[in-house]
Order: C-alpha cells, then sequence, then structure tokens
C-alpha cells in the first residue's frame, strides 16, 4: 500500500502559474476555434484576390440529331439523317472595373481578418486571466484548508483540556459537550474548505483541457516575499494606456471598420462592369466523311461539231480524287477564335443595390456604438479596478489588525481559561473569532495581490507572481 501511495506522488503534476497559462492557451478548445474562424477569413481574403485573376474555362459538347437537322460544319440542313456533332471550346474572361468592389472586398476582408485576431487575443486575455484567478483562488482555498486544520488540532487541545477538567470536577458536562461540538465544526469547517479546494483544482482543469481524474498538484509561490503590492493607480493613465492595448476595444473597432468598407462594396454594384472576353472553338460533324486529297487530269465533253456525235468538242479539267476526312482535321479546319469586350449595365434591380447600402450602413452605424459601448464598459471596469484595488488594501491592513487582536485575546483567554477563571463558552466565542478573523485575512490576501494584477492585465503587462 505504501508503494502505491509513493506512485501515486510521484504521478502527480507539478503546475505553476506560467505553466498552468501555457498549457491553457495550447489546449483550451474555444482558442482553437478562433483560429479556425480567423483561417477561414485568410482563405477567403485571399480568394478574394484572386477574383482579379482572368477565369479560364473549357467545355465540349456532343450530340446525336435526327430530322431536319443544321450541319455546323457545312452549315446546310439535311432531311431525315442522323448526324453526330462534336463541339469543343475554350473561353476566358477578366473583369476590367466593377465599381470598385474587388479592390473593396480585399480591404474588408484584410480588416476581417484583422478582426479574427483581435478575437483570437481577447479569448486568449480572458483565459489567462480565468487561469490566474482560479490560481490564486486555489491558493487561498490551500491556506484556508491548512488554517482549518489548525482549527482541528487547536480544538482538539481544547476538548482534552476539557476531559481532563471534566474529570477533575472543574467543569461541567455542558462545557464538555461545547468542547465536542467545537471538533464537530472544525471538522465540518476543513470538509467545507477541502471541498472548495477540489472544486477550484477541477476548474483549473477544466481551463487547460485536462482530465478531471489527473492528478495536479499546483505549486504555491512564495507570496510573503510580494511585499511590493501597488494598490494606488491613476485611473485616466491606465484608461489612456488601455484603449490601445484592451482586446476587447480593438475588436470593436476591428468589426467598426469591417462594416464600414462594406458600404463601399455595396455601393460598387451602382455602377457597369466591364469585362473583357476571349474564346476558342471548333466543330466536328459526321456529315461529311470525305474531302478531296487530289485530281487527276481529264477532259469534258461541252458539246458536239454541227451537231455530229461524232465530233465532240472537250476542255482539259482535272477531276477530284475524294478520300476520308480525318476528325483533328476537322477539328482544325473549323477553329475559330473570338475576342471583345462586355458591358454589363445596372438600370433597374428591384431596389437591391440600394437596400444593400442602406443595410451596410445601419451595420456600420451598430458597429460605431458597440465600440462606443466597449470603451464605456472598460472605462467603468478599470475605475471600479482602481477603487477594488485601494479598497482591498485597506481590506487586507484591516484584516490584519483584527487577526492580530483576536489572536492577543485569545492568548489571554487561553491562558485563564487553562486556570478555570474563563467558562468554555466564552472560550470557544474566542476561538471562533480568532479562526475567522485568519480566514479574512488570508482570503483579503490574496483579494489584494489579484486586484493589483488586475490592474496589470489593463495595462497590457504580463501577469506573474
Amino acid at each position: 500500500m505504501l508503494c502505491g501511495l509513493l506512485l501515486t506522488a510521484n504521478a502527480q503534476e507539478k503546475i505553476g502559474l506560467q505553466k498552468a497559462v501555457d498549457m491553457a492557451l495550447e489546449r483550451n478548445l474555444t482558442i482553437k476555434q478562433a483560429a479556425f474562424s480567423q483561417a477561414l477569413d485568410e482563405t477567403t481574403l485571399q480568394q478574394s484576390k484572386n477574383n482579379r485573376l482572368p477565369s479560364l474555362s473549357s467545355s465540349i459538347q456532343a450530340s446525336e440529331n435526327f430530322g431536319r437537322v443544321a450541319d455546323n460544319s457545312t452549315y446546310q440542313y439535311t432531311v431525315n439523317q442522323s448526324i453526330l456533332q462534336i463541339n469543343p471550346g475554350v473561353s476566358a474572361q477578366v473583369t476590367l472595373f466593377q465599381g470598385g468592389q474587388l479592390r473593396n472586398q480585399i480591404i474588408q476582408n484584410k480588416l476581417l481578418v484583422e478582426a479574427d485576431r483581435s478575437n483570437t487575443a481577447k479569448v486568449k486575455n480572458d483565459l489567462v486571466l480565468d487561469v490566474i484567478v482560479e490560481y490564486l483562488q486555489i491558493l487561498t482555498n490551500q491556506d484556508l484548508v491548512a488554517a482549518a486544520k489548525q482549527q482541528i488540532d487547536i480544538a482538539n487541545q481544547t476538548l482534552d483540556r476539557a476531559n481532563i477538567s471534566f474529570k477533575a470536577g472543574n467543569q461541567t458536562l455542558a462545557d464538555l459537550s461545547q468542547a465536542k461540538a467545537g471538533v464537530s465544526t472544525a471538522q465540518l469547517n476543513l470538509i467545507n474548505a477541502q471541498n472548495q479546494l477540489d472544486l477550484s483544482i477541477l476548474i483549473l482543469k477544466q481551463y487547460m483541457e485536462m482530465n478531471p481524474a489527473t492528478p495536479i498538484e499546483v505549486e504555491r509561490p512564495d507570496i510573503s516575499r510580494i511585499t511590493d503590492v501597488k494598490t494606488e493607480f491613476d485611473p485616466e493613465n491606465i484608461l489612456a494606456t488601455a484603449l490601445n492595448v484592451n482586446p476587447d476595444v480593438k475588436l470593436a473597432e476591428s468589426q467598426q471598420a469591417v462594416y464600414g468598407q462594406a458600404i463601399k462594396v455595396a455601393k460598387g454594384t451602382y455602377y457597369p462592369t466591364l469585362s473583357l472576353f476571349g474564346g476558342l472553338s471548333s466543330n466536328f460533324s459526321n456529315f461529311q466523311n470525305t474531302r478531296q486529297i487530289g485530281s487527276i487530269p481529264g477532259t469534258v465533253t461541252t458539246g458536239y461539231l454541227n451537231g455530229d456525235p461524232s465530233q465532240p468538242v472537250t476542255l482539259p479539267t482535272k477531276f477530284p480524287v475524294m478520300g476520308p476526312y480525318p476528325f483533328f482535321d476537322k477539328l482544325n479546319d473549323h477553329f475559330a477564335q473570338s475576342i471583345g469586350l462586355s458591358l454589363q449595365i445596372p438600370i433597374f434591380n428591384r431596389f437591391n443595390a440600394r437596400t444593400n447600402v442602406k443595410r451596410a450602413k445601419i451595420n456600420f452605424e451598430n458597429a460605431s456604438v458597440n465600440t462606443q459601448i466597449a470603451k464605456n464598459n472598460l472605462t467603468k471596469t478599470i475605475y471600479q479596478a482602481v477603487l477594488d484595488a485601494r479598497a482591498s488594501a485597506n481590506q487586507y491592513q484591516s484584516a490584519q489588525q483584527t487577526y492580530q487582536a483576536n489572536k492577543d485575546a485569545f492568548n489571554v483567554i487561553q491562558q485563564r481559561y487553562n486556570v478555570g477563571l474563563v467558562n468554555s463558552l466564552d472560550y470557544n466565542t474566542s476561538l471562533t473569532n480568532l479562526n475567522t478573523s485568519e480566514n479574512n485575512m488570508i482570503q483579503a490576501r490574496y483579494q489584494m495581490i489579484f486586484r493589483s494584477k488586475v490592474i496589470d492585465y489593463y495595462l497590457g503587462n504580463p501577469i506573474t507572481l
């Protein structure tokens, strides 16, 4: 059994704050989703650049025609004859002018990629802050568990003294019951504190996308050496810096720029579209299966001298020699080229263009309001953070004084309780006050550190312990 415990202890992975942050940034699924969204928009951006290139396509059509059919190779009609026709072709087209839509769409997609980067930065920053908050919560809960264990030790010592005094007749059964109740209360406090610690560790594992069953050991930094915790800040100076680095504001501004560019894209539909096109084509038909491949000399009778058939009148001529008409020769003989310009002028499109422009302007105005809301929220949050940092310092100072006072009072009451000058009720009340003040001091200490780190977060500074 001892070997099993040692193996379990060795298997525990030590997690420091920086390692927790790195693991969360590497594994978190929300960050991966943001990265996928950015990759998709980068692909869209590349395609919008590719849209400036010419389009090239080829086609081939084959058909068997019956009845009265026009032969594409001879432009003659045939009746009651089956003709096989094949028409291959290649065409190309490039847009010369489209109201600036191609260029404006590229600019908009670039802005959209920047917005995705801002969103990814926002997700990362929020996750880092969440990890740090939970890490500090674990440290707080660890101290609370340690304090609860100390309370159990004190409660057990009190119970031992109460047993001795009860047996000696110096205390009543009620005093002994009070001491037993104190032990039970201390044990309950330890159970609650341990449960809160386990829960905070579970949340940290979730941020790191770690199996909940994986045992970890959270490294404890030396909080006692953090003596220069800054708690006094100028909110205006913080706000001036935060407006330039805060991912929430940058994201809102990026989205506003995207919608502003969308107006220009929508206005492009008001203008004509000018395109340059060209094509190569040919055709094949099995209607004409032979062609002239040469000639032979000969004569042809044009009449008779004095109507005498024995005296024909002839002229020299050449008779054609016919041969097969190969497939590719037919295609080559009917090869054709074309080039031209196409101008499409929008006249009336059921007000779609005007509606799209109007919709784009409304989206831009809404994005402008969202940007201002983000700035207002940041202002409110920073002022609140400054007030919280200042208040946390005062709370920690007050908690220290309260703890020291309760500690001094408990030492006096404990001495008097040991000699029977104080009853168990007063003793337990003093002990409870001491425990409560110690817990409050622990929480106030971490709260002060956390409030200071929050200011670093809004300033864009790295957060370390």
